[in-house]
């Protein structure tokens, strides 16, 4: 179709078409901000700015009688109690750092308190939001007012968009209409609102000044994976969590894998950096389940801040954090109730519960100093791992994730979880004693990884498919005996004994067997050491 645009004026800073549509939907932003209409004449699309001139007579001897009026020209006004009393704009604020703003206009004295809340994706200076604002109340305000009215064929040239007067009618005086809708027939039904040329003239404002922030070049971002084992229990077993963080904070960070060098999937968004830092003394091994009360382990956080808590909600699961060396796999997750502040972002963590969550079993005889350490508070978050992705080598590439994944601000790794959250925990109270025949009676206590906290069972939960145990004997670094067993118990007969040439010493070494983790951490006896 052809079209004029010649009537137009104005200046566009920037507007977005975020979905496909129609060509009116897509105009339509732009006719309300700028005040034009669309109107087809003779088969050409003409566009006109709304502006009260070229008001053309209309005496009430042109007028048709129709039926469908109550009178020659039927008068409409809308009432009070559906008018707003405000109009609320919502923008992208041009020339700066293109947030999204509001301004809003309210007319004086106004005792309505109902708000029109419109949003425009165009780029707009605050003053011109403002004024646009202005005009919409003002123009709504006036076209309360509007008129039904019918004209006869040789009228056929009058149609939506032009401007009338009623010429001749004292009532009216000089008010003028734009005709806003024709319905074609025997006659022409037309429907005409109010309008005042003044409210297309945009009140005079001062544009302010803006400054933009200057560019701040996105700096990697520190992320730290941990196969940890389950916490609450109802976390996925295989998936690993990552805590991330970073000076400044990019606000958001993304999370990309892929099986290779390329085609990388988006796989999470992190919206809070977590609490990390690094260890400034050693932290020994201690014994599981019993308070720590040794030195305190001195932390200077990168980001965030600790506090104590008191006793209850340690042992309700407060302040659990996890030390380790920075690699996947290797941490221990431990409890702290006292939190000191000794410097800036720097606490002595003392009060403490050790190898928690069957991490007793991965516990070295020392952290050293330069250790990483991560505050568990629900951050860091667990990625969305695909199960059968377990064990197998992935690229990883976390940064901003309002730049592209293959910026050079980026940080990528190839790494492979093991899926530590299905792993069993070590057997505890492994322990032998000799029977009247010679033979070793060896015998031991499994523990669960799921729903084991309960005290009014008898037994905690057994958390795999079946139960099964590793069981071997050692020698030197050699394995003399190895079988599966499945109850908590193996008897070592004199026979066996001395088809493995069994002599001291030797270590007798435990592990649970989980149908999908296979075996998991082992405890160890060691015999005539």
């Amino acid at each position: 179709m052809a079209f004029d645009v010649s009537r137009l004026y104005g200046s566009v800073r920037g507007y977005v078409v975020s979905d496909i549509s129609d060509a009116r939907a897509a105009l339509q932003p732009l006719m309300l901000r700028y005040s034009f209409d669309a109107v087809e004449r003779d088969g050409q699309l003409e566009f006109r700015m709304r502006s009260g001139k070229g008001a053309v007579p209309l005496t009430r001897e042109r007028v048709a009688l129709s039926r469908d009026l109550d009178g020659a020209i039927e008068q409409i006004r809308a009432p009070e109690a559906e008018m707003d009393g405000r109009v609320r704009l919502r923008f992208i604020q041009a020339d700066g750092d293109f947030d999204v703003y509001a301004e809003e206009a309210v007319m004086a004295n106004e005792q309505i308190h109902a708000v029109s809340s419109s949003e425009i994706p165009i780029a707009l200076t605050r003053t011109e939001g403002r004024q646009t604002a202005e005009r919409w109340l003002a123009e709504a305000r006036v076209a309360r007012e509007a008129i039904r009215f019918a004209l006869p064929p040789s009228c056929l040239s009058m149609g939506a968009g032009d401007v009338i007067t009623l010429a001749g009618d004292q009532n009216e005086g000089n008010a003028l209409y734009r005709i806003d809708r024709v319905e074609q027939g025997a006659l022409q039904l037309v429907e005409a609102v109010r309008i005042q040329p003044d409210v297309y003239k945009s009140a005079e404002l001062t544009d302010e000044v803006l400054r933009p922030r200057a560019f701040v070049p996105p700096a990697p971002v520190f992320p730290l994976f941990l196969d940890l084992p389950l916490i609450r229990g109802d976390e996925t077993p295989h998936a690993p969590h990552i805590a991330v963080t970073a000076q400044p904070w990019p606000g958001t960070v993304a999370v990309y894998q892929s099986p290779g060098a390329g085609d990388f999937r988006l796989l999470d968004v992190i919206t809070a950096r977590s609490v990390v830092g690094v260890t400034q003394s050693v932290l020994s091994a201690a014994v599981c389940g019993r308070y720590d009360n040794g030195p305190g382990l001195r932390v200077k956080l990168m980001s965030g801040s600790l506090s104590s808590v008191e006793q209850a909600a340690l042992l309700s699961g407060a302040n659990l954090a996890a030390i380790g060396d920075g690699t996947p796999g290797n941490w221990e997750v431990f409890q702290f109730g006292s939190a000191n502040i000794v410097e800036k972002d720097t606490y002595d963590l003392s009060h403490r519960l050790r190898g928690q969550l069957g991490t007793d079993a991965t516990m070295p005889g020392v952290w050293p100093s330069g250790s990483w350490f991560v505050l568990l508070n629900g951050f860091p978050s667990q990625i969305d791992l695909s199960r059968n992705l377990r064990g197998v080598a992935q690229t990883w590439r976390i940064g901003a994730a309002r730049r592209p994944v293959d910026d050079p601000s980026y940080v990528e790794e190839v790494i492979a979880f093991d899926g530590n959250g299905l792993r069993p925990y070590a057997p505890v109270h492994l322990s032998r004693h000799a029977l009247s025949d010679g033979a070793m009676h060896v015998s031991w206590t499994r523990r669960t990884r799921r729903d084991g906290d309960s005290w009014d069972a008898p037994d905690v939960p057994l958390g795999e498919e079946t139960e099964r145990y590793a069981f071997r004997i050692i020698k030197g670094g050699v394995t003399l005996r190895e079988l599966a067993v499945t109850a908590p118990e193996y008897s070592y007969s004199v026979a066996d004994q001395i088809a493995d040439g069994l002599t001291l010493p030797f270590s007798i070494e435990v592990a649970q067997i989980s149908a999908s983790f296979g075996e998991g951490s082992k405890a160890v006896l060691d015999i005539g050491l």
